[in-house]
């Protein structure tokens, strides 16, 4: 599984639930509600002001061990 900043929060914690850990560093607490879960990582790193190209690489990184 490769993630990309397009990727649906809900489909990258369907298919690797341990990438939960990092939308809490985040910030993202929220993980169960239906509108985390429909947004995209992009989507989610501009309204929690973080730098969305890192949260991708460090997840793709985790999903590569």
């Amino acid at each position: 599984m490769k993630v990309t900043k397009e990727s649906i929060i809900g489909d990258v914690l369907d298919m690797a639930p341990d990438t939960a850990q990092f939308f809490f560093e985040i910030g993202m607490h929220c993980l169960g509600c239906p509108s985390a879960r429909g947004e995209s990582i992009e989507m989610a790193c501009a309204v929690h002001g973080t730098n969305v190209d890192e949260l991708v690489e460090k997840i793709n990184a985790f999903l590569a061990e």
